[in-house]
């Protein structure tokens, strides 16, 4: 599969993935006036958690919930100019022009006071640092309508090589800690561009989520000299009750403690740290089981399930990569055709999670599902 490289007029990357036996898309013009790229963000630590926070006050001016006919993901047709300026393409990755993170690149400060005698009494916590990384919309099709469950299969394996070329070179810039790639569907969830779509981080730190599971996968693999979640892929197929398909690369059930009324995880049978690590014939699958797996939330009610696709990649060290195991996450909070789930006071402010149905009822309503 081939992609080209061209700019945007303020200079931002955007990268044309051709479909397989497709013609790669060569010239690209961007004629848009665009003003210059807006400077970084920042970056806080915070003393109390152990965490980053970014702080991205210029994304107030980012596009929002635009009609169809101004939509930015859309191919430039005349007197219309888009983000992605060609008639036709097939999938493309271009840098936001609204980052969270970036467009520098660089090293974060170690958050620990400064060396006595100094002459500098503030601890580096109370300096703002910029907010490195990168941030890139991925879309998936020219059309405007549909979601990424209607992609025929061919330009489902189109966007899977593009996570996975965008995660092998992404991890490789410098600073780089953590790599996410992820697709936010439906306004419920808080979506800004109805037209199919995700994005990826590149983090300059290792998410607070993404930290927490390598170290716990970091210390499985201590005590006991067995991945973590290749033992849990093992139960789950043992017991069967939750399990949604399997594949011969990939399963995917739903997790015993499942904390979203819809969570599915996906899971390679093969330990790879990331989707850049996957072989030809498991992104082949991948793009087949991952289909029918969002066909099959689609299909529990008469009108689309909003949810969060979220890849799960080992940061970018090397004792994370040795211990932690590429998945998927696809959570929803929709617990009924009409009801959603808020994150309250236990959620959002203990982070204890109150699930209204059993993980082996979720999955059994998967399975019934005909795609």
């Amino acid at each position: 599969m081939v992609h080209r490289r061209h700019r945007l007029a303020d200079g931002r990357e955007s990268l044309f993935f051709t479909d397989r036996g497709g013609r790669p898309v060569e010239t690209v013009v961007d004629a848009r006036p665009l003003d210059p790229r807006s400077g970084n963000g920042e970056v806080r630590f915070d003393r109390l958690t152990g965490e980053w926070v970014a702080v991205a006050a210029h994304r107030q001016a980012r596009t929002y919930l635009p009609p169809a006919d101004q939509c930015p993901l859309c191919p430039t047709r005349p007197g219309r100019r888009s983000e992605i300026p060609a008639e036709d393409f097939d999938v493309v990755v271009f840098e936001n022009r609204f980052p969270s993170l970036g467009p520098e690149l660089g090293i974060l400060p170690e958050p620990e006071p400064e060396p006595e005698g100094t002459g500098d009494e503030r601890a580096l916590w109370g300096r703002p640092s910029p907010a490195f990384g990168r941030c890139e919309v991925v879309v998936f099709t020219p059309e405007h309508n549909g979601s990424f469950a209607s992609l025929p299969y061919t330009r489902a394996r189109t966007v899977v090589e593009a996570w996975a070329q965008r995660t092998g070179e992404l991890s490789a810039l410098p600073g780089i800690a953590h790599v996410f790639p992820f697709e936010n569907r439906g306004q419920d969830i808080g979506v800004t561009l109805h037209h199919p779509h995700g994005q990826i981080y590149a983090y300059p730190y290792a998410a607070p989520h993404a930290a927490r599971l390598a170290q716990r996968s970091r210390q499985h693999l201590s005590e006991h000299g067995r991945a973590l979640m290749g033992e849990l892929l093992r139960d789950e197929s043992e017991a069967g009750d939750r399990m949604v398909l399997a594949g011969r690369h990939f399963s995917a059930y739903v997790p015993y403690a499942a904390r979203w009324p819809l969570e599915i995880h996906l899971v390679p049978h093969r330990q790879v740290p990331d989707l850049a690590a996957l072989r030809r014939e498991e992104r082949d699958e991948l793009a087949a089981v991952y289909l029918e797996l969002l066909q099959r939330v689609d299909g529990l009610y008469g009108t689309p399930t909003p949810y969060i696709s979220a890849w799960h990649q080992t940061p970018v060290n090397a004792a994370d990569r040795e211990a932690g195991w590429l998945h998927l996450q696809l959570t929803s909070p929709r617990r009924a055709a009409d009801k959603l789930k808020f994150l309250a006071g236990s959620e959002a402010a203990m982070g204890a999670f109150i699930n209204d149905t059993t993980a082996e009822q979720t999955a059994a309503r998967l399975r019934e599902v005909r795609v």
